[in-house]
């Protein structure tokens, strides 16, 4: 009799396909200078300009979700970011803000990716995966060493708060529920996982941009 092998479901094939990736991107020197307070307020503002790129085309694909019958559960309003982040912009810079912030090339083809694959059930599933369930976790951190380098308290940092979401754990077991139950066929499954791969490629490289800037 043979036994059919139990197939992992896709949260934990993101997790353990993008195992790599994740930490090549979490020790890119940028992150590991900002979160040990070497750098300064300027390096934060700069990368929350570039955050500001991303997540509104992230969200724009989310809004293209929406209409999409298995994408659609895996857009939550509590998770959106990009107001939260115009308002850290504007107490970073000012009120003028918007002339005075700067896109990386790196960052510009980020947002391009996510425009040309945003749309694609199992493409909006890797990038949403990376971006917002780092956001609960590891951005929670972020949020913690601002505030104790540089001095940052509520102003500037809201974008790594969440306050329609008082405990990230139940949620982030929704979510991943949620991506398990998206009924991917093998290959929209292997297609997620590899797109996953490449959002953290393509964080990484938006890091190193960002070193060579705050050197």
């Amino acid at each position: 009799m043979t036994v059919l092998a139990e197939v992992a479901p896709l949260s934990t094939r993101l997790r353990e396909g993008t195992r790599a990736e994740h930490s090549q991107a979490e020790s890119e020197g940028f992150v590991e200078r900002l979160l040990a307070g070497v750098l300064d307020v300027a390096a934060y503002a700069d990368l929350a300009a570039q955050q500001l790129a991303v997540y509104t085309a992230l969200e724009r694909a989310s809004d293209l979700m929406r209409a999409d019958d298995r994408g659609q559960g895996l857009v939550f309003d509590e998770l959106t970011r990009v107001p939260a982040i115009e308002r850290d912009l504007a107490h970073l810079y000012g009120p003028g803000w918007r002339d005075v912030v700067r896109v990386l090339p790196a960052t510009e083809r980020y947002v391009a990716r996510l425009h040309a694959v945003g749309g694609d059930v199992a493409c909006y599933a890797a990038h949403a995966y990376t971006r917002y369930l780092g956001d609960l976790s590891g951005g929670q951190v972020i949020q913690r060493m601002m505030q104790r380098h540089y001095g940052l308290a509520g102003a500037g940092l809201e974008f790594y708060d969440f306050p329609e979401i008082p405990k990230a754990k139940p949620f982030k077991d929704v979510y991943r529920e949620r991506l398990d139950g998206l009924d991917l066929d093998d290959t929209e499954v292997d297609l997620a996982v590899s797109e996953a791969k490449e959002a953290f490629r393509l964080n990484r490289a938006l890091f190193v941009e960002l070193g060579a800037a705050h050197l």
